[in-house]
């Protein structure tokens, strides 16, 4: 599905967010990126799909080497990249139908775009996402009257409208309340399985990443320290990725958590 090689992204100040990286991630599979402040996991998102431009190494999606696209080449790769950002970036004029159905402005012309005039396929799919995700009843709703959590969910349904192959995911949970959080968590790694979707989360909860997902990757300083099964993020994996701190008391609370989820 997505391959890494040797990705490499150095700024004109001389700092280096990612060095030699190599990476695969395959079909269906959802990974986190954890890993402290500018361990470089927004710029690995964002070098995949050259919102950032790597200065060195190949990326690749299936067959396709991404690293290699002309600008045009790009525009058609990234509508197999659905991109959920932080802080949702959705059009706070626009109603929430809108804002879904921006997701495929890719696929469709200039003037159709620009008078927002979309097929009825797509507004039909727009509307079963929303159903989806619990705001079909919103649909006509300003995407300033949403809440933060709601705003999440209008971002996931404008990624899936583009029918990607891959979802980068930039700290979904980063402005929302713990319990929020675990809820658009789970809706992401659900939406995946039913879509065999691969995804890529970059998120800075360590204990909502043992949580939901499959592989976790460790970054530290432009570098992977750690890839594997979340059960094996130890105490002392954790210090190496982030440094000294009282890991056993994260490991304990997901622990708890799980043993909560089981007993329902």
């Amino acid at each position: 599905m997505l391959r890494l090689e040797k990705l490499t992204k150095t700024y004109k100040t001389g700092d280096q967010a990612l060095k030699a990286v190599d990476l695969e991630v395959p079909e269906g599979q959802v990974m986190a990126l954890i890993g402290p402040s500018g361990a470089g996991k927004s710029t690995l998102i964002r070098c995949v799909n050259r919102l950032v431009e790597p200065t060195g190494g190949k990326a690749w999606l299936g067959d396709i080497e991404l690293t290699g696209l002309s600008q045009g080449g790009l525009r058609k790769a990234r509508r197999r990249m659905g991109m959920i950002f932080q802080e949702y970036a959705l059009v706070e004029r626009l109603t929430v139908m809108e804002n879904v159905l921006s997701g495929r402005l890719g696929y469709v012309g200039f003037w159709r775009s620009f008078i927002r005039r979309f097929p009825q396929s797509d507004v039909d799919e727009a509307f079963r996402l929303l159903d989806r995700v619990g705001l079909l009843h919103m649909a006509d709703k300003r995407a300033d009257e949403l809440s933060g959590g709601q705003r999440q969910r209008v971002g996931i349904c404008r990624a899936l409208i583009q029918d990607p192959a891959l979802l980068l995911v930039d700290e979904p949970t980063a402005s929302l309340d713990p319990k929020t959080s675990r809820q658009i968590m789970r809706l992401i790694v659900e939406l995946c399985k039913e879509r065999a979707l691969a995804a890529i989360i970059n998120i800075h909860d360590v204990a909502l990443a043992q949580m939901f997902v499959q592989r976790v990757i460790g970054l530290e300083l432009g570098s992977i320290v750690f890839d594997g099964n979340p059960d094996a993020l130890t105490p002392e994996v954790l210090t190496q990725i982030y440094g000294e701190e009282d890991w056993e008391a994260t490991i304990e609370t997901v622990e708890d958590e799980d043993a909560e989820v089981a007993a329902k």
